[in-house]
């Protein structure tokens, strides 16, 4: 197993990256928050590996960890929900148009 420093360091590095994901994500850049993903992917399978967070001693970290994952949830969550109305709105204007190049 890794010793605690590279520990550390591993989770540090996955808190980051969950930071910079919620970052894009609430600007709207879901193709960056993918790309961080990727990133964010291989550091998730050497912690899932070495069962870092299985330890007493990373409780805080653990707990830190969840609350980014779970804001990047909301946030994506949330631009979803836009781009959701985003897409109605465009439905109806093409409807309304269609309606009145049919009466034209």
């Amino acid at each position: 197993m890794a010793g605690t420093a590279e520990q550390t360091q591993l989770l540090d590095e996955l808190a980051n990256l969950l930071k910079k994901q919620n970052q894009q994500a609430q600007q709207g850049s879901i193709s960056e928050v993918e790309q961080l993903g990727k990133q964010a992917d291989s550091i998730v399978k050497k912690i899932s590996q070495t069962r870092i967070l299985d330890s007493v001693k990373f409780k805080n970290k653990k707990e830190k960890l969840q609350k980014l994952y779970g804001d990047l949830c909301l946030a994506v969550t949330a631009q979803k929900a836009g781009a959701a109305e985003q897409l109605s709105e465009i439905r109806r204007v093409r409807k309304t148009i269609g309606a009145y190049k049919d009466n034209a």
